[in-house]
């Protein structure tokens, strides 16, 4: 059974937890061994590291950083959507601080009786135990899960605020020089957009996009899209060109997001008195994608199939349609049942020297 793309989604932003928890926690035993040695060293406290203890430690802190990660990515992710960065991490950090500790109270009796080779309930583990909460060795790994939390929920608001496959290109260096790929592109536009601005007011039309968006964005990841801006009221939503017309995603997306929509209407009507609709213009070609910028950093997109999916989606009004593609792109669909191409004429879209042949789909 293949994994949806929210769950793939899911899963991908999960796992970097664990890893940052694993890679810090290797880190900072490396740095205590070269510190203090390896022989028999230290207060009776500390745990003396061995192959079993050191294979339990790291499953131990790779299912902390998972369990993080997940309780992060999952919920608390939604319970402080409205706090500032800053509120936001610090009261994260107090949430966290409390699980971890009862991590410390379970892991490090069970670290113990394996280094004893004794159960757990034996009164000399739990002798260790006190001995360690009352020592310099509990500030020490109070210390390194502090950091370690505090460094996995920047990158967690970070990834967050750039986009988690960004921030991948930017570590990786993929776009580090400009290459030239294939791209689908659509351009997607509310409808009406400046009265309905002009109705709510600055603050309430805000809160109305950012809504728009929140419901828009399920239907954009479960046909693999990827959102490249927002531009106001415009969405920019691209995908390579295999990952768009494989089962003619990037067409279905667009129906699924009015479905969508369509769905939380009444939801917008009682809320903010209008429920917002859109029209989208489609296209693919080549496009230079690489990292620019001096002051700031971004992975952009050149090339004219921009210019052109942007002008196509400029025509759903001419042609009274809530969608217009591309011939190009109308050529890279495969069949499909759910879907009729119908075409609506040709169009010199300006800065093109050639007239360009524009479908409608229904």
């Amino acid at each position: 059974m293949s994994l949806s793309p929210q769950t793939k989604r899911t899963i991908s932003r999960i796992v970097p937890f664990g890893l940052i928890w694993l890679l810090l926690g290797w880190t900072f035993l490396f740095v205590e061994y070269a510190a203090i040695g390896q022989g028999n060293y230290g207060p009776t406290t500390a745990i003396r590291m061995s192959s079993d203890i050191f294979v339990f430690a790291s499953f131990v802190v790779l299912g902390v950083g998972l369990f993080i990660g997940a309780i992060e990515v999952v919920w608390l992710k939604k319970v402080f959507s409205n706090e500032s960065f800053t509120t936001k991490i610090i009261y994260k950090l107090l949430v966290y601080s409390l699980f971890l500790f009862t991590v410390i109270l379970v892991a490090f009796p069970i670290a113990v009786s394996i280094q004893l080779h004794t159960h757990v309930f034996d009164p000399l583990v739990w002798q260790r135990f006190y001995d360690y909460l009352t020592s310099l060795g509990n500030v020490s790994t109070s210390v390194q899960m502090a950091v370690s939390l505090f460094i996995s929920l920047f990158y967690a608001e970070i990834s967050e605020n750039i986009g988690q496959k960004i921030l991948f290109n930017f570590f990786t260096g993929k776009y580090h020089k400009p290459v030239e790929e294939k791209r689908v592109f659509m351009f997607l536009d509310m409808k009406s957009s400046t009265t309905i601005a002009e109705k709510l007011g600055h603050i309430k039309y805000f809160e109305l996009l950012k809504k728009y968006y929140d419901n828009l964005s399920d239907a954009i990841l479960r046909n693999h899209g990827e959102v490249y801006q927002y531009i106001g009221d415009e969405i920019v939503v691209s995908w390579p060109l295999e990952k768009g017309i494989e089962n003619n995603h990037c067409v279905h997306c667009f129906f699924a997001m009015k479905s969508d929509l369509n769905k939380r209407s009444g939801w917008y009507l009682s809320k903010f008195g209008v429920a917002p609709t859109f029209k989208a213009g489609l296209h693919c070609g080549k496009v230079t994608t690489g990292e620019i910028g001096a002051l700031k950093k971004e992975i952009i997109f050149t090339g004219d199939v921009l210019n052109a999916t942007s002008r196509i989606q400029g025509l759903c009004n001419t042609y009274d349609v809530d969608i217009i593609i591309s011939k190009d792109l109308a050529n890279e669909l495969r069949p499909d049942k759910k879907y009729n191409l119908q075409p609506i004429g040709t169009q010199e879209l300006r800065g093109r020297a050639e007239v360009m042949e524009l479908y409608t789909v229904f």
